[in-house]
């Protein structure tokens, strides 16, 4: 039996500004195209300008009056982030829409991000954290929605408290689950601490369910040289319409966190169907690891000291 197609609808962005991070394929490829569709401006932080040039094509090929352009970001390095910062205070526009969305997730062995953190808490959370910090001023201008992806892996994750870094010993994915409970207290607490503050800004959170992305796929860089067990399984199901969602699908749940007129701050959003797998976005009961105040304050304060990015209360 054929699959029904799942979508929302997109309201109009016209005079918006978006950024997303991780636009340059997948899931962020996917929203970019339909943040440009809607009339939004967005912009593409990418690590690679020859990939995201090929991006902006294909936005184009779907959407010939696009609005879109490239920044250089590698969020694997603070003091990328903090150039992008200061190109994007430079330039002055307030941004509208923020979509954290770019990640690593298993490299096989540890990895090291360019500030020695390990490569996923490093690019996952503390890069994104670092880019808020420095983007505050135009998000508060912006008075911005910011909706900050994170994982299924984040149900059952814990923070490595004792050893955030993983230099004791590592494991692939309970170290992404911990970059992704982290990740999601942080998109939390910045929701709190701008009702607490007056900063204008809402935020959520929002998780892809299980999709055939590029995430478990060969990555050299990451030491990993061809496709994981894992993606080849995800494939296979994901074809079949058998639980999971698609690469189409995937993209849902952040497009609606972030743009729905009715999508709550301090919410989850992910694919409604068996196991949160897949099936059309909703809003979603918050993970346990995720529901503390305590610890999202606690993890807010060692980012800020980690990143050297303090983010005063009257900013």
């Amino acid at each position: 039996m054929p699959r029904r197609p799942i979508d929302i609808s997109v309201p109009d962005l016209s005079g918006k500004r978006a950024l997303i991070t991780g636009a340059s394929d997948g899931m962020g490829l996917g929203m970019a195209t339909r943040l440009a569709a809607a009339g939004a401006e967005v912009v593409m932080p990418v690590r690679n300008p020859r990939k995201g040039a090929n991006a902006i094509a294909q936005i184009r090929a779907q959407v010939p009056d696009a609005k879109v352009s490239l920044r250089d970001l590698d969020l694997s390095s603070l003091e990328s982030v903090a150039a992008l910062g200061t190109t994007l205070l430079d330039e002055g526009g307030p941004i509208h829409l923020l979509i954290n969305n770019a990640g690593v997730m298993t490299p096989p062995n540890r990895q090291t991000t360019a500030d020695g953190f390990e490569l996923q808490f490093g690019t996952n959370h503390l890069g994104h954290f670092a880019l808020v910090a420095h983007l505050l001023p135009l998000l508060r201008a912006g008075r911005a929605h910011v909706t900050s992806q994170i994982s299924v892996a984040a149900r059952r994750g814990a923070i490595n408290w004792d050893d955030l870094n993983w230099e004791l010993s590592y494991h692939g994915f309970r170290a992404y689950g911990h970059s992704k409970v982290a990740f999601g207290l942080f998109g939390l607490e910045l929701d709190r601490r701008s009702k607490a503050h007056g900063w204008g800004i809402t935020s959520n959170i929002s998780h892809p369910g299980v999709a055939p992305t590029s995430l478990l796929a060969a990555r050299p860089e990451l030491g990993r040289s061809g496709d994981t067990p894992q993606i080849r399984l995800i494939r296979a199901l994901s074809a079949r319409g058998i639980l999971l969602g698609t690469a189409e699908t995937a993209k849902l749940p952040a497009l609606m966190a972030a743009t729905a007129p009715d999508a709550k701050p301090g919410a989850l959003y992910g694919p409604s169907g068996p196991g949160n797998l897949g099936g059309p976005p909703a809003e979603q009961r918050l993970y346990s690891p995720l529901r503390s105040s305590d610890d999202a304050a606690r993890i807010w304060r060692i980012s800020e000291q980690l990143t050297k990015t303090p983010i005063p209360a009257a900013t």
